[in-house]
């Protein structure tokens, strides 16, 4: 999608066809992370703003500063703005693009997790705590150790275990990780991604601390096995992992579902423990209007729901993204069923 509003769409036509509207309108907001504590939905979106930064493949026209928690008392309900709850000015060791962020629950206690860049221009991943799911949240004066990349996705199993998922290629600098240390950019920002024919990169997963403040482990990769059981290969641009991963947990089975960036498809797979690997499974949601896809999945009332964004409020600007929901279907073996955003 090109970063000027898309002239040729009808947009009130497109915004008829849409499965769902903005939840907010008043603020831009992508990447929600939506989770259910005391019986109330708490969105845990990015912030969008207008930065007049140039488009590039890094993203860096993605400079959002703060966040804000969305909150809801349903899906169908009203949702509330609560206000900022960080910002990049409170955080010591960040100085830029709070990106997609996550959150979790422990006795009481709430946690945000954060990607940022550090002062040196690479992206880690902190941490931030609050007695409120709403905030404020003070953060933590050091980012996670042993944390890079981006679009951190806590999950938390039966077993009172608390796991990681992150990573992102391209302008999440997941490729400079690539040999275990971060690598300059060199002849490019996508120098050191794998060749076509070569396994494609991996997100990363580490279990949590029993504080939730660090990883308790070093980060391992999360594997997705095409039909053949064979890893995903790099040239398989539409079902290869890009960015923003989320696990939920169904019937016994754990789906790991993630964008496909440049393709613009939210996919999944399917395995049997949180760590994978995963075999593909299918798409969860097809391209919305917009460069990026960004999604989380959680269960209400016995119903599951799919959270995303679209630039349509925007009319089409890539970088001033709204979210939304829409009802997710698992069928009765386990597959999703794919969304289409816009119907006829």
């Amino acid at each position: 999608m090109p970063e000027d509003p898309i002239n040729h769409i009808d947009f009130d036509d497109l915004n008829r066809k849409a499965v769902s509207q903005p939840l907010v309108t008043h603020i831009y907001t992508a990447d929600p992370s939506a989770h259910v504590f005391n019986g109330k939905i708490y969105i845990y979106p990015s912030h969008d703003v207008e930065s007049h930064t140039p488009f590039d493949d890094l993203g860096s026209h993605f400079a959002m500063k703060d966040y804000r928690v969305i909150s809801m008392d349903s899906p169908e309900g009203e949702a509330l703005d609560n206000g900022i709850a960080l910002h990049v000015k409170d955080v010591p060791w960040a100085d830029k693009q709070m990106w997609a962020p996550d959150a979790a629950e422990k006795n009481g206690t709430y946690y945000l997790f954060f990607p940022a860049k550090t002062h040196d221009g690479i992206f880690r991943i902190g941490v931030a705590t609050s007695s409120s799911p709403t905030g404020p949240f003070t953060p933590q004066p050091e980012a996670i150790k042993g944390s890079f990349s981006i679009d951190p996705a806590v999950f938390m199993d039966e077993d009172g275990k608390y796991y990681m998922y992150f990573g992102g290629i391209w302008g999440g600098q997941l490729q400079r990780w690539k040999t275990g240390t971060f690598k300059s950019e060199g002849e490019g920002p996508l120098v050191h991604l794998p060749e076509e024919h070569e396994p494609a990169l991996c997100a990363k997963i580490a279990q949590l601390t029993d504080d939730l403040l660090e990883f308790a482990e070093t980060p391992k990769d999360v594997i997705i096995l095409d039909e053949h059981s064979q890893p995903l290969l790099s040239g398989d641009t539409d079902r290869r992992f890009f960015e923003a991963s989320w696990l939920h947990k169904h019937k016994g089975n754990y789906y790991f579902s993630y964008s496909t960036g440049d393709t613009h498809f939210i996919c999944y797979a399917i395995g049997d423990n949180p760590y994978g690997p995963f075999k593909y499974s299918g798409r969860i949601l097809n391209p919305v209007i917009g460069w990026t896809s960004h999604h989380s999945i959680c269960e209400f009332n016995n119903k599951w729901y799919l959270f995303y964004h679209d630039s349509s409020l925007s009319k089409g600007v890539t970088h001033l993204r709204s979210i939304k929901v829409t009802e997710l279907i698992h069928e009765e073996n386990g597959q999703i069923t794919t969304i289409e955003p816009y119907v006829n």
